[in-house]
């Protein structure tokens, strides 16, 4: 009888604004998250209606220690019964970064246990792995404040980008609409709110690229629409809500032909399934129209419990326990630098960057 293989790693999660640490055991491939603790920074960001990176790297530096204490003794192990220390080591805001990698690699290095540099998005891209069978090969929609792209993923760490935001992501489009409406931060989930009582046709706005081949999008545009939309005169509440109903649809509109498209050419062995990961996953609204899509291809959708769409430590663990598990472990991690950008496809974000560049990499 073959004897099951089990890692059990701790993760660190600090690239925007949620400091948090999780543990989790991986026992031939299934996950069970053994503590999980997060500290969200919300209050600390509300008053400016976004995320402020030096207030972020501030608060993160302030209890990122307390959090992974919390998180080791939650999960009823010690720091000596695990098998690897993984943390967020890129893309993000570099403060915050830099303040969980420093402490994953400490960590580490006190307890001579492997160090695990992960990929922000390749953790959003196993998150779905948390809690479903969800086995490769799959197609992903990677769609958060930050990011929104079509990747392959034909297994760890064998991912092709297939189409991504030539500039606004779908989540930072959300962000900017909730913020010329004075609805609150995040932005996101006060759009939806307020999506909720409103018409979805009352407002014509535009569907960008939708004309064109390809699996490239861009909400640029929309945000444009809906500000002259605001700045044109004084909204009722009513107003504010068809507005923003129409704006989800928009935005849903796009994601969902794109998706439709990407279908239509991902080719995969038995049961075909479209995974939608990252902060813009949680929106109802868009997972509806995700699943219709999915079911006109004859795909399953999948997508990670509500709390681990948004940024989590369970999805980096996850991420640092595969890697583990595959003997995917970097001799040299502790010398990895911090990354602002960090595309999952790096050959195909250096070839043919969406937009951007620069010093710090590709930006997509």
């Amino acid at each position: 009888m073959r004897a099951m293989t089990s890692h059990t790693v701790l993760g660190i999660e600090t690239s925007c604004d949620e400091t948090a640490a999780a543990v989790l055991r991986l026992v031939d491939g299934r996950a069970t998250i053994l503590s999980e603790i997060v500290r969200s920074q919300v209050e600390a960001h509300a008053p400016y209606g976004g995320v402020v990176p030096e207030i972020a790297a501030r608060a993160h530096a302030d209890i990122a220690d307390q959090i992974v204490a919390a998180a080791i003794e939650e999960s009823g192990l010690s720091l000596a019964e695990l098998d690897g220390i993984a943390a967020t080591s890129g893309p993000g805001l570099i403060g915050g970064v830099m303040v969980g990698m420093m402490t994953g690699k400490a960590l580490a290095l006190a307890s001579g246990k492997p160090f695990l540099p992960v990929n922000h998005l390749e953790g959003h891209a196993l998150s779905p792995r948390l809690a479903a069978d969800c086995a490769f090969p799959y197609l992903l929609l990677l769609v958060s404040g930050g990011h929104c792209q079509f990747i392959e993923v034909r297994g760890l760490g064998e991912y092709r980008r297939l189409g991504t935001t030539i500039d606004d992501a779908a989540g930072e489009a959300f962000d900017k609409l909730a913020k010329l409406l004075g609805l609150g931060f995040p932005g996101g989930p006060a759009v939806e709110r307020t999506a909720a009582g409103g018409d979805p046709k009352r407002y014509k706005l535009p569907r960008p690229l939708m004309d064109r081949d390809g699996l490239d999008m861009s909400f640029a545009g929309l945000k444009t629409a809906a500000a002259r939309i605001i700045e044109a005169g004084d909204l009722s509440e009513q107003d504010k809500s068809d507005l923003c109903a129409s704006y989800q649809a928009a935005i849903a509109d796009c994601l969902t032909q794109r998706a439709d498209r990407a279908l239509s050419v991902f080719e995969a062995e038995g049961e075909k399934r479209l995974v939608v990961a990252g902060g813009v996953a949680a929106n109802q609204a868009i997972r509806a129209s995700l699943d219709a899509a999915a079911s006109r291809h004859g795909a399953r959708l999948i997508a990670p419990p509500l709390r681990h769409c948004t940024d989590n430590a369970a999805m980096i663990a996850l991420a640092g326990a595969e890697h583990l598990a595959a003997g995917k472990v970097d001799v040299d991690a502790m010398s990895f630098s911090a990354r602002p950008r960090w595309p999952l496809d790096e050959a195909s974000a250096l070839a043919d960057p969406a937009y951007g560049g620069g010093k710090r990499g590709a930006k997509a």
